[in-house]
């Protein structure tokens, strides 16, 4: 057996992920022929787009979806229960709104408390996330792509047709896992309502209780005789 070089390797690694990511395009073009279209909702350069998926509605359940981190390791709604999420959704990390968008967020996540998740979902192969985050130090967000499996987009009506690119949104799921907050930019060059969002998102997250600490019980003193 022939021992491959470090290089041959790397190569061969990056050729599977190539072939794996064509096929999945191409099933993927499959399925976008079979989703709803919803139009008039959202515009680019002031003309409106196509929307591809199920738009879902406030108080409906979230739909479960399955993206994946830079690592391509596969991430799902349901890995952050008992969590209010807020989703953020943006075209592409390499654009100047969604860069904004992004590291605002991640500059507000280190305030807010424990049981709130932010998330930011592109459409951005893993690799250009990963140099994203490093290059612009993205730390208190989870990053993460529908690149592979269009799963969130579809379930959550964010496709926009003919581009391949997910429409700007707002999302914030609470720990019973309902849609409380829906926000779809009117026109993707135009940034969210983030004070909306946010105010929204600490309205809806349990206040958490910090226990008061109880002082130890002493002993009566001992009275000398």
């Amino acid at each position: 057996m022939i021992k491959l070089s470090t290089l041959s390797k790397l190569l061969f690694v990056l050729f599977s992920i190539s072939l794996t990511l064509t096929l999945n395009v191409q099933a993927n073009l499959y399925q976008q022929d079979q989703l709803t279209e919803t139009q008039s909702l959202v515009k680019a350069n002031n003309k409106y787009v196509t929307l591809l998926g199920t738009q879902i509605k406030l108080n409906e359940q979230a739909p479960n979806f399955k993206v994946v981190d830079k690592d391509f390791t596969p991430v799902q709604l349901t890995d952050f229960k008992e969590k209010t999420v807020l989703i953020s959704v943006v075209p592409s990390l390499d654009t100047g709104i969604c860069s904004l968008q992004t590291k605002r967020f991640n500059e507000e996540g280190a305030k807010l408390p424990k049981n709130i998740t932010l998330l930011t979902i592109s459409n951005d192969l893993p690799f250009a996330q990963k140099r994203f985050c490093k290059i612009e130090n993205v730390e208190q967000i989870k990053i993460l792509s529908d690149s592979v499996w269009r799963d969130f987009g579809a379930k959550y009506g964010l496709i926009i047709k003919n581009m391949g690119l997910l429409t700007r949104a707002i999302f914030i799921i609470d720990e019973q896992g309902k849609v409380r907050y829906k926000e779809l930019v009117e026109n993707i060059s135009q940034h969210p309502d983030y004070e909306k969002a946010l105010t929204a998102v600490k309205s809806i997250a349990p206040i958490l209780v910090t226990p008061t600490p109880v002082a130890p019980v002493l002993p009566p003193p001992v009275l000398a005789e």
